[in-house]
This record gives C-alpha cells, structure tokens and sequence, in this order.
C-alpha cells in the first residue's frame, strides 16, 4: 500500500501563507509526476500544481504567481507553498502521485481561509 502524507494545512487570514509538504515512498517520488489537488465543498477536485520527475511545473490560471511547487528528492517530498491566500482557496488539498494511468492519493489536509 502506497502512503502519500500531507501536513502542514491550517486556518490562515487572506493575504497570508501556509506550506504543504507531502512525502512519499523514495520508489514512487523518484520517478512519478507529483501535484497537489483540491476539492471545496459541492465542487469537483481539481488540479492545483504538478511537478515531474526533472522539475517541469503546471499549475492552474487561478493560483499562477501565487503558488509554488517544488520537490527535494534527497527527502522524497513535495511542497506547495501558498502566498496571499484568498478566502477561495478554501478547500482539502490532496496530494497525488501519478503515472501511466496508475494515480495514488493521501487522505487530504485542510486549508481554510479567513476574510
């Protein structure tokens, strides 16, 4: 069973920052396409950033210039650093490991974004 563990979520004023971590099996982070996903209440998950093998990004129109992805290989760990937060990005953040169609996924950690 393939664990991926998410921390750092938490309650946060617009305008302000929180970092995600998540760290996988050195076997899957080594090789697979990490991103971070997220799903508001009574909307559909969505792509928020992803980050492959030789560091090429994606991310999505809504959080470009705001949020960064990034991987440490040495720690087998993926980040998502979130600047000048707004009340819509509200939402459980999942992190997700992907590849050939093979897709895991952590249990999710919540951001939650005050005005």
């Amino acid at each position: 069973q393939v664990q991926l563990v998410e921390s750092g979520g938490g309650l946060v004023q617009s305008g302000g920052s929180l970092r995600l971590s998540c760290a996988a099996p050195g076997s899957i982070f080594s090789i697979y396409v990490m991103g971070w996903y997220r799903q508001a209440p009574g909307k559909q998950r969505e792509l928020v950033a992803s980050v492959t093998s030789d560091g090429n990004t994606n991310y999505a129109d809504s959080v470009k210039g705001r949020f960064t992805i990034s991987r440490d290989n040495a720690k087998n760990t993926v980040y998502l650093q979130m600047n000048s937060l707004k009340p819509g990005d509200t939402a459980i953040y999942y992190c997700n490991a992907e590849r050939h169609g093979i897709s895991y996924w952590g249990r999710g950690t919540q951001v939650t974004v005050s005005s």
